[in-house]
């Protein structure tokens, strides 16, 4: 596939649907991932499209990829035994950093995003649930 025709598929998906990315994305690959998000979905197609005419990533760079590890569950660092507090609606909640996770009311949950979410009743980022990280 030349640039031209890579950069006119990646027009073509912008303004695809749900349905629509998941048929574009059977053409080319088959079946298409359990995905729910149009922006993921469609940054992940426009990239596949554009690594495939292109060569994807050079060497060093799957490397540095291949050495990171395993993805430690943000919040872990604050070390065992840390204990983060949060006010929420009325409530002053107290989480636990244990080795295998995060202990909120006798449960343990293996991110900080987890335990906010229990907490709040809705979907949150752990660390900006609990002010260790600032908002954009």
């Amino acid at each position: 596939m030349s640039a031209a025709q890579v950069t006119e598929s990646v027009r073509e998906i912008e303004n695809l649907d749900l349905d629509g990315l998941r048929k574009e994305w059977a053409r080319h690959y088959g079946a298409p991932p359990p995905l729910r998000s149009v922006t993921i979905l469609r940054l992940i197609l426009a990239w596949r499209l554009q690594a495939d005419a292109q060569g994807g990533l050079d060497s060093d760079t799957r490397r540095a990829l291949a050495r990171k590890g395993r993805v430690k569950a943000e919040g872990l660092e604050l070390g065992i035994g840390a204990r983060i507090t949060r006010t929420w609606m009325g409530k002053t909640h107290e989480v636990i950093v244990e080795a295998d996770g995060f202990r909120w009311e006798g449960h343990t949950y293996r991110s900080l995003s987890a335990a906010a979410t229990a907490i709040a009743g809705s979907r949150w980022n752990g660390p900006r649930f609990f002010g260790l990280r600032e908002a954009p």
